[in-house]
């Protein structure tokens, strides 16, 4: 037997990526230690952010993407929380205005001045208040301005000209928060092991993996088209959601026929058991 019928032929086998030069890198940034599931970092097309250890409270340094090298340890921060900053993100609709989440239960907005900071900053344009528990998820409406999105112990909470205020809906921890594409709804994991699909405007769960999906009158109009019926060939509309099984890290493989005359299928979200069915037998045979 040959050894190339053995060993599977890859295009990208001997691709090694090529690591950027030392100049070209952001070097001595003391990256904070909180204990908390974050990037600690976001980027736009004019800065870069990153949360920093700080004495006292939270910062997080603002830097042009041009300044690259050795960074100063007296370089000046944003900073005025009273608590780590565990979450930051740039507005997608302005290139200077970055909001952060700390453990002080606030959400700072911040606005940087053009070319960067030469001064600490420690006045925020707006401060944001009504958690009673840490703030660790921040998230920008993508198509709406002045409107943002805060998660913290089981409550998540909508700014902006309207304030949603959706409790109740979480019995633990939320790990992670993302928008749609139009903002319309919102999709939240938590650490009781389910994702929801939420409509922020109603306040109401629309799906819940491991649950039965509400039937197509439950779900309201679309935003777009205030009024509109629902259209079931519209892919933007809420009725042409996945079903939960979709929701599941385990789809279901079409089954396979096997030579003994069996069909294996396999079980949904549970990798490590398998279901026999006998197959009918050949109109022939019978």
């Amino acid at each position: 037997m040959s050894f190339r019928k053995v060993v599977r032929q890859s295009k990208f086998r001997h691709v090694f990526g090529q690591p950027v030069k030392t100049d070209q890198c952001y070097d001595d940034i003391r990256v904070s230690r909180v204990t908390w599931d974050s990037t600690f970092c976001a980027v736009n097309p004019s800065f870069v952010a990153i949360i920093v250890e700080a004495s006292g409270g939270g910062a997080f340094l603002v830097l042009p993407l041009h300044k690259t090298g050795r960074i100063d340890k007296s370089y000046p921060t944003v900073c005025g929380h009273t608590g780590p900053v565990l979450d930051i993100e740039w507005c997608p609709h302005n290139d200077h205005v970055i909001a952060s989440g700390s453990e002080d239960c606030t959400v700072m907005v911040w606005q940087v001045p053009e070319g960067g900071l030469v001064q600490p900053l420690t006045e925020p344009v707006v401060v944001l208040e009504g958690h009673s528990k840490r703030v660790g998820i921040i998230s920008w409406h993508p198509t709406a301005r002045n409107v943002l999105l805060s998660a913290g112990m089981g409550m998540v909470l909508g700014h902006g000209v309207c304030c949603w205020r959706l409790e109740d809906m979480h019995t633990d921890l939320i790990y992670n928060v993302g928008w749609n594409r139009n903002g319309s709804l919102l999709c939240t994991t938590c650490k009781d092991k389910k994702v929801r699909v939420i409509d922020p405007r109603r306040g109401t769960v629309l799906l819940v993996s491991g649950r039965v999906p509400m039937s197509p009158a439950c779900f309201p109009s679309h935003p777009l088209s205030p009024g509109a019926p629902l259209d079931a060939h519209n892919p933007l509309s809420p009725c042409c959601a996945p079903p939960v099984s979709h929701l599941c890290p385990h789809p279901v493989p079409p089954p396979r026929r096997r030579r003994s005359g069996r069909t294996r299928v396999r079980a949904p979200c549970a990798p490590s058991s398998w279901l026999m069915a006998r197959s009918s037998p050949p109109a022939s045979a019978a």
